[in-house]
């Protein structure tokens, strides 16, 4: 393709993932892509490929200008900044900004299922930078990735290892789907060369609710692991009691609140769409992952 493209959060595990899709899955020529963060160094890997590395800070918005000029498609990965309210929406409208200053043609961005109807405590920060986006009169291509597989990998071996997962979820369902296949998925989009606008929810194909996810994990680790259903407020108190930063045990009630609601319901063929395959299930994922799963 004749067009450049800047991934940001090269760095990041998203990130990483979306360029290796980008040059080893549709083929694209490093030369077209630039790969950014707030510390370069660390993509000398993708540097040693021919790819072109820029320092993009989100909190030095006088450089954001410079860093994206000459770029075609911008790939805005929402950045971690979840501790300080508000910050993350402060960040990525400087970028939608600096994008429009610099000549950028058409921007993607990673978002979140439903972000204007949610219970999620930074669903306001993907709203708000979908408006901006919008508003912006750039083309656009907004990517809604729903709660990864991979998160359970955190969570999941403490459960299995006590055999309890204590869930404020109740009987609400989930469709989630695995990091690479987001990063599948946005590479797809990326490389397409489409032009008009779009926005696509990537999820698994099937929705679980917890305990059918419990019963797939004591199943592909030969663990028994019991669901038991506690308040939010409990939920909360046990998360801050484990040494869990309040911000993030705060996403995590807000997440199975969301769940519980019905607001992460969400099934779509966005992924097949995009790139042509059936996302892995979570089976799969697990399966794959049986070591780490296990603890």
């Amino acid at each position: 393709m004749s067009e450049t493209i800047l991934v940001t959060g090269a760095a990041g595990q998203l990130g990483q993932r979306v360029l290796h899709h980008l040059t080893e899955t549709y083929r694209v020529a490093p030369a077209s892509i630039v790969a950014a963060s707030r510390d370069p160094q660390k993509l000398a890997a993708f540097a040693a490929k021919g790819i072109a590395t820029r320092k993009v800070d989100f909190d030095d918005t006088a450089s954001l200008s410079a860093a994206f000029t000459g770029i075609d498609r911008l790939l805005l990965i929402s950045t971690d900044e979840l501790a300080t309210p508000g910050k993350r929406l402060v960040q990525h409208k400087a970028a939608v900004d600096a994008a429009v200053a610099a000549g950028v043609k058409h921007i993607a961005y990673t978002s979140m299922p439903s972000p204007d109807d949610s219970l999620v405590s930074f669903a306001g920060d993907h709203a708000g930078t979908e408006q901006a986006i919008k508003a912006s009169g750039l083309v656009y291509t907004i990517l809604r990735d729903a709660w990864y597989h991979d998160n359970y990998l955190h969570s999941m071996p403490h459960n299995l290892q006590t055999g309890t997962w204590y869930s404020a979820s109740g009987e609400g369902r989930i469709a989630t789907i695995s990091r690479d296949d987001c990063a599948k998925a946005i590479a797809a989009a990326l490389a397409s060369g489409k032009t008009e606008s779009a926005t696509y929810t990537l999820t698994g194909t099937k929705s679980l609710t917890d305990k059918e996810i419990a019963a797939t994990a004591a199943d592909v680790t030969g663990k028994s692991l019991a669901v038991v259903t506690v308040t939010d407020e409990q939920l909360l108190q046990g998360l801050q009691g484990a040494g869990l930063p309040d911000f993030f045990a705060k996403v995590l009630v807000t997440a199975d609140a969301n769940t519980r609601a019905g607001k992460f319901d969400i099934v779509t063929d966005d992924f097949k769409r995009l790139t042509g395959s059936e996302p892995q299930s979570l089976r799969d994922f697990f399966a794959a992952n049986k070591a780490a799963l296990a603890g």
